[in-house]
């Protein structure tokens, strides 16, 4: 089943090792994450030892091995965002959430990650929304942006 998706990712491309990088993100785009079979695959097609193919992968921050939730929340903790408080914005997930960074929520909704920086400084701290940046986040901004995110309003909370 795996091999079926990747051959339209493939075409035009096997035997071509210096496309690496941009079929791991069309593998990424297509199952949410990079499945040790598309890794597998993507060696063999493109002439890439598998390790190689998995140091690339474990390198770059855009890359997941394991499935993420629907939504996902980064947390930038470089140096200027740390000063600004990234630290109260983790443990504000780790406590609405009960998880840490790098896993997602049982119900596969939300995946919070943490990265060194994001290269926003001056608008610190800053959580990436599925892609759209969020800056001078505050708890309460990302408490309300989870809520949202996994279909909560006010009134639910409220009654919780």
């Amino acid at each position: 089943m795996i091999m079926t998706a990747l051959n339209s990712i493939l075409k035009g491309r096997r035997s071509q090792p210096h496309l690496l990088i941009e079929v791991l993100q069309d593998a990424q785009d297509l199952y949410g994450y990079i499945p040790e079979e598309a890794m597998n695959a993507v060696s063999r097609e493109l002439g890439v030892p598998l390790m190689k193919v998995y140091r690339v992968a474990c390198f770059y921050k855009a890359f997941s091995l394991k499935p993420r939730g629907k939504y996902v929340f980064t947390v930038c903790t470089g140096t200027a965002c740390h000063v600004r408080g990234a630290n109260l914005l983790l443990d504000q997930v780790k406590g609405q959430l009960n998880i840490e960074p790098g896993e997602t929520t049982e119900d596969g909704l939300v995946t919070i990650e943490n990265v060194n920086c994001v290269g926003a400084c001056a608008l610190g701290p800053v959580v990436i929304q599925d892609g759209a940046y969020c800056h001078h986040m505050t708890p309460g901004k990302l408490r309300k942006a989870i809520d949202k995110s996994r279909g909560k309003k006010k009134k639910e909370r409220a009654h919780a």
